[in-house]
């Protein structure tokens, strides 16, 4: 009851392919970084600082931008949106005074 060549092949196929697959993964680098907490959370920190740095820039770029079309809606003199816009600086203008 030896074992075959053929199944001998056929493991050593699948071993190295999942090796591969682990490989990939990059499951050395997460065990790696799950032993050292420190730098676990300080990676996290400047993750968040880069996502909410990007999401402020992202913000204001479009608040820029919706600023600046609403500018030209205006200058366009659009009825709807210009009534639209100039209620809105009434009641702005309104509280100011108050």
């Amino acid at each position: 009851m030896g074992v075959n060549k053929t199944e001998v092949d056929m493991l050593e196929s699948r071993v190295e392919k999942i090796s591969l697959m682990l490989e990939k993964a990059k499951i050395g680098d997460y065990v790696t970084m799950m032993a050292r907490p420190k730098a676990m959370i300080f990676n996290n920190f400047i993750a968040g600082l880069a996502r909410g740095f990007g999401m402020a820039i992202g913000f204001t770029i479009l608040g820029a931008l919706v600023l600046y079309l609403l500018r030209q809606a205006v200058l366009l003199n659009i009825p709807i949106i210009g009534n639209f816009i100039s209620e809105i600086v009434k009641i702005v203008q309104d509280n100011l005074m108050q």
